[in-house]
């Protein structure tokens, strides 16, 4: 490609990158941190949208801002700029080299490039970088194929990946202007009250950045097809683009429930087990959905057992037509996965011989911690299953730590020699 349009396009992209956009801080600047001063490659995964660029725009402006690293020394460029459309693996060196002409930065660069996996051949070009020049490189990546498969043959020891989230709740209601809840605003019955207010805006809305922005969640339907489209149809080369977006919707709207490969087949009159198989696999690649394992100790039986699937951003559920007032203890189970997602490796459901079932188990390293249930109402019809799932797990897989999480109930219930906390979700959610 021609130099010129290179350093333009690298000029453009650095200008939008470094300026002031009055950008809301992210949990997850503070688990960046302690990279920041290796050499490895930093790899930023997650679903389209959800604010992966803005969180390396961030980091450079705070480093920026430290004086710790100069303008000059920042290389940003997104690929999936259409001016970048012909740029192929032999056009790194021209980038790099059209980048040294027009900055003459001094000490190491700081490369940040954004939806790099359009490029193929692109992890060739960042090992040699990685082996042969002083620079410090991020990426971000739309498709988690990336992370499992590129990065850890071609990369092995020289990367870190962290998985970028749409908003948590915390970071919901720093962009609404709540500011930092600190303990005690749980117990002031006027911060109490727009804390849940706002709960329930963010229970409609999602933890899409812009969606948040223009509380208009009907921006998220563009989203689906725009990952639908670019990084389903197109970049798999899905024959019939029919079958996988209706296991998509299908799974969207019955989020949180038991699926096996077969009732999916079934459903969508699909002939083979193994097309569902795939697709679910592309469909978690692009973050659209998540898998929850039962949990067993037995390794190859939870193998076999069917998988819950979640959608990744609540927002999904209003935009595609779910039925929101109908299903608002699916929305709330919804919350809690992604919340645990953020902060546990491990996570499984739960059933027993019996046929009790847990929500949630919480495992840390190789030991279970902690068992909860979220129900939006605990009443007479639900209470004897929701605390009897509880008690047998604490029993059967020897927990102490039992929770069941709610819209708006707060209890502590004592069982025997069992404790059991009720908490809302809302208050939980700030205080984990």
């Amino acid at each position: 490609m021609d130099k010129l349009l290179l350093q333009s396009i690298m000029f453009s992209h650095r200008e939008r990158f470094l300026a002031d956009r009055g950008l809301v801080n992210r949990e997850i600047e503070v688990k960046i941190e302690p990279f920041l001063k290796q050499k490895e490659v930093l790899f930023l995964s997650g679903i389209r949208r959800c604010g992966k660029s803005s969180i390396l725009s961030l980091v450079a402006r705070n480093l920026i801002s430290k004086g710790l690293i100069k303008e000059n020394q920042v290389l940003s460029i997104n690929f999936e700029d259409e001016r970048l459309v012909r740029f192929g693996v032999e056009d790194f060196e021209s980038l790099y080299q059209a980048f040294l002409e027009l900055d003459n930065p001094q000490g190491k660069k700081w490369l940040f490039l954004d939806e790099l996996q359009v490029i193929p051949g692109w992890e060739r070009w960042v090992h040699r970088m990685y082996e042969f020049e002083d620079v410090k490189m991020f990426i971000t990546g739309s498709n988690n194929s990336l992370s499992n498969s590129v990065l850890s043959s071609a990369l092995t020891g020289r990367n870190r990946e962290l998985r970028v989230h749409p908003f948590s709740f915390r970071e919901y209601l720093g962009m609404k202007g709540v500011g930092e809840v600190k303990p005690h605003d749980l117990l002031s019955t006027e911060k109490a009250t727009l804390i849940k207010r706002e709960f329930t805006n963010f229970s409609r809305l999602g933890g899409f950045p812009e969606v948040i922005k223009n509380m208009d969640v009907t921006i998220i339907d563009a989203y689906f097809k725009d990952i639908m489209h670019r990084d389903v149809i197109t970049r798999h080369q899905i024959r019939n683009a029919r079958e996988i977006r209706e296991l998509c919707l299908y799974l969207i709207t019955n989020s949180g429930n038991l699926l096996s490969y077969e009732s999916l087949r079934k459903m969508l009159q699909v002939k083979s087990v193994s097309t569902i198989r795939n697709y679910l696999e592309i469909l978690k690649e692009v973050f659209l959905v998540q898998s929850l394992s039962r949990y067993d100790f037995s390794i190859k039986k939870q193998i076999f057992n069917p998988d819950k699937y979640y959608v990744t951003d609540i927002g999904f559920y209003q935009s595609l037509g779910f039925r929101f007032s109908e299903n608002l203890g699916q929305v709330l189970e919804n919350i809690v996965l992604h919340h645990l997602i953020r902060n546990h490796d491990d996570l499984y459901y739960w059933i027993s011989a019996g046929g009790k079932e847990v929500d949630f188990l919480v495992r840390e390293k190789t030991v279970l911690v902690e068992a909860i249930q979220v129900t939006y109402d605990l009443n007479p019809e639900n209470r004897d299953r929701e605390l009897s799932g509880l008690i047998s797990a604490a029993k059967e897989l020897g927990l102490s730590k039992l929770t069941i999480l709610t819209n708006d109930q707060e209890d502590q219930i004592k069982l025997g020699e069992y404790e059991i906390q009720v908490i809302p979700v809302w208050k939980w959610l700030l205080i984990q």
